[in-house]
Order: structure tokens, then C-alpha cells, then sequence
């Protein structure tokens, strides 16, 4: 199966649909905005992450941090429809039950990866303005 048919896949499973429906009232409300970014964390450092999975790890803590920012007012630069998709990414790569089921080693998180991948093409953009933001930040309270 080729990463383009896993994508598709993904995208039109009865999980991300389920995913993308929770995500706008997620997206509108900063206590679940923060239990989200909670849970996520919490399964990016208890998921067994085999061989070279460092730059995921490092894109998914991305994707983190700018729920946080945007939950808490800090970062208010974030278009609703990309807050929203953040938001169903990070609710499907929480579920332990998707298109393939993280109990299954290595192989499970599969889907998240592509997934990731994806939204990070899509959202290119707005994760690079982000990202710049947050740099500019950390030079403000360094200097």
C-alpha cells in the first residue's frame, strides 16, 4: 500500500470523519484545546517509537505548541479552518482505535505519521508563520 491509498484511506474513514466532527467544538473551546494538547503529549512520550521517528516526535510537539499558543491567546494568528484541522489531527493520532490500531507494533502509528505528513503540506504556511513567531518570542525573552 503506497503512502498516496493509505492517505486517501485515512481521509475518508469513518475515524478521521468522526475526528474532523469534534474538532470545530474542540477548536472553540480552550479547556479541551488544552486537555487535547495534554493528551497528545502524554501519548507522544509513552508511544514506542521505533528508528528514525525523531522528526515526527518534533512535528507532532509543533502541532502542540500551537494549540497551546492559540488556546491561550498568546497566538492569535491562526486561520479557524487550519486551527480546526490541527485540532482533527491531533484527536484522530490520540484515539487509540483509527485506520490502524496503535497496539499493533511499529506498524501502528502509521497512519499518524501520514497523516502529520500531510497536514504539515497542507498547512505549510501557517506552520511556518508559527514557527517564526515562536522563534521571535524566544529571542524576545532570551534578549
Amino acid at each position: 500500500m503506497n503512502n498516496e491509498s493509505l492517505l486517501t484511506k485515512i481521509l475518508k474513514s469513518v475515524f478521521f470523519k468522526k475526528a474532523t466532527g469534534k474538532a470545530g467544538k474542540y477548536a472553540g473551546n480552550t479547556a479541551k484545546l488544552f486537555d487535547l494538547a495534554k493528551q497528545a503529549m502524554g501519548k507522544l512520550n509513552t508511544v514506542g517509537f521505533a528508528g528514525n521517528m525523531a522528526e515526527f516526535q518534533n512535528s507532532v510537539g509543533l502541532l502542540i505548541r500551537m494549540i497551546r499558543a492559540c488556546a491561550s491567546g498568546e497566538y492569535k494568528s491562526l486561520p479557524w479552518k487550519s486551527l480546526v484541522s490541527i485540532v482533527a489531527v491531533l484527536i484522530y493520532f490520540v484515539s487509540p482505535i483509527d485506520i490502524i490500531p496503535d497496539f499493533l507494533p511499529v506498524i501502528g502509528i502509521t497512519d499518524d505519521v501520514a497523516l502529520v505528513i500531510w497536514l504539515f503540506k497542507s498547512l505549510s504556511g501557517d506552520i511556518a508563520k508559527f514557527s517564526e513567531w515562536e522563534k521571535s518570542k524566544k529571542t524576545i525573552n532570551i534578549g
